[in-house]
């Protein structure tokens, strides 16, 4: 086998591989003689189908199956022989055909990057520290009550945290919506279902009530023709119905698991979650931050184009419904982040590598057991995890990232950042 590789870009490389006609041809001639023990066709007797009818029937199948084959196994030997590490499969081109007794094929791949030293003692790093308080276990208490409160019908005027059940048309100067008589809807005023000028004009209102009212629909209203127009709206209260809610004591609790009622427990059960979810809220923003740090102190690092594209359609993909394929503006806006989370990721399994960091069995055991708890059968989640490795995998990864980025914190410029229960749990972008 005669191996020659070509750069053909900071990363890619063009690898040219040759072997003899000579092995492609043997390998054909044994699987058409396997094949003609084994295969059964109408008018032959088993394991007596004569090769010239099995190269007939199979050839061509078995030509390609046999040049896929050597391919494979030929390429694995050029890379391990050339010391190179292909970042995904190899583009294939060849003819197949023999020339000058030799079959050749290239193959065209990227390669990972030489990584720099990297220095995280220079790295400015701020971890965010937090606790569960026991004002943070009354407010989800709360919270909790207001998911199981009831709705009792009233004959007195709306005011905020009542239910109106309503129906109404919207008209413009050249549209209606809906096209006739009146569209049914229903929401809790002030809840957020409804923008503000719907909420507000709805308060003060009974069951009967049949009013007009001049309302600017939001920019992003869902409805296409409505959205940034001023429109006269048509309202015809059907009822209001105000929030009853439920007591905070043993049977409320009862709701919730606690077979006993006691309320202490209840306290401690909804704080043992509230930890678990704080811990992996730190974790998520550790995670982001000495990722962010890493990728901004080595943004000049070349790295595998193929994996920046591919993680700029992951990004892109969360940005549309489900099935559907992003528009290509939308993945190309994703690619200068995309560069960012590929560099940090690379530098992070590089720290892993070098310090010879490996995923903590116990630390995977709990975060199984975290993700399992959130299940109303969490033997059958285990269970599901142990039997798949490719679930598993992702878990060890995971344990990885954090044990890297805690790693990378232990040895940066780190100083403590200490925030509320509330703060680390409220996304980003609010």
């Amino acid at each position: 086998m005669q191996v020659s590789v070509e750069n053909i870009g900071t990363l890619e490389r063009k690898l040219t591989v040759k072997f003899p006609a000579e092995r492609y041809e043997t390998q054909v001639s044994a699987r058409i003689a396997e094949m003609g023990r084994t295969v059964r066709l109408k008018g032959f007797r088993p394991g007596k189908v004569p090769a010239t009818v099995i190269k007939q029937r199979f050839g061509d199948q078995v030509r390609g199956e046999v040049l896929s084959d050597l391919i494979g196994s030929t390429l694995r030997e050029a890379v391990q022989q050339e010391k190179l590490q292909p970042i995904a499969s190899p583009a294939i081109d060849t003819t197949g055909q023999p020339e000058n007794g030799e079959i050749a094929y290239t193959a065209t791949f990227e390669v990972m990057p030489e990584f720099p030293e990297v220095d995280v003692g220079e790295l400015e790093i701020q971890r965010a520290v937090a606790e569960v308080t026991d004002a943070d276990i009354d407010k989800m208490l709360e919270t909790l009550r207001q998911q199981r409160r009831s709705f009792d019908e009233v004959a007195r005027a709306s005011v905020e945290g009542d239910f109106v059940m309503f129906e109404y048309s919207a008209k413009t100067a050249d549209y209606r919506f809906p096209a006739e008589a009146l569209e049914r809807a229903g929401s809790v005023i002030g809840s957020g279902t409804l923008f503000k000028a719907l909420d507000e004009a709805l308060v003060g209102r009974t069951a009967g009530d049949s009013f007009d009212v001049e309302i600017a629909f939001p920019e992003d209203f869902r409805n296409e023709k409505l959205a940034g127009q001023t429109a006269q709206v048509h309202f015809s209260i059907i009822k209001v119905q105000e929030p009853k809610l439920p007591e905070i004591d043993g049977e409320f609790a009862k709701l919730f698991g606690i077979v006993d009622g006691d309320m202490e427990n209840f306290r401690k059960e909804i704080r043992a979650n509230l930890e678990r979810e704080l811990k992996a809220a730190l974790m998520t923003r550790l995670k982001s931050e000495v990722a962010e740090k890493l990728a901004d102190a080595h943004g000049e690092l070349d790295v595998p184009r193929q994996m920046v594209q591919s993680e700029a359609q992951g990004l892109a993909a969360g940005n549309v419904p489900e099935g559907q394929q992003p528009p290509p503006e939308l993945v190309e806006a994703a690619l200068p982040f995309a560069r960012k989370r590929v560099i940090a990721g690379l530098l992070m399994g590089e720290i892993a590598r070098k310090q010879d960091l490996k995923a903590d069995r116990k630390r995977i055991a709990e975060q199984l057991a975290a993700i399992a708890s959130t299940y109303e059968e969490p033997e059958k989640v285990i269970e599901l995890y142990n039997g798949d490795p490719k679930l598993m995998s992702g878990l060890q990864n995971r344990v990885m990232e954090d044990q890297v980025a805690e790693w990378v914190a232990e040895h940066a410029k780190t100083t403590r950042l200490d925030m509320s229960f509330d703060d680390v749990m409220r996304p980003a972008n609010t």
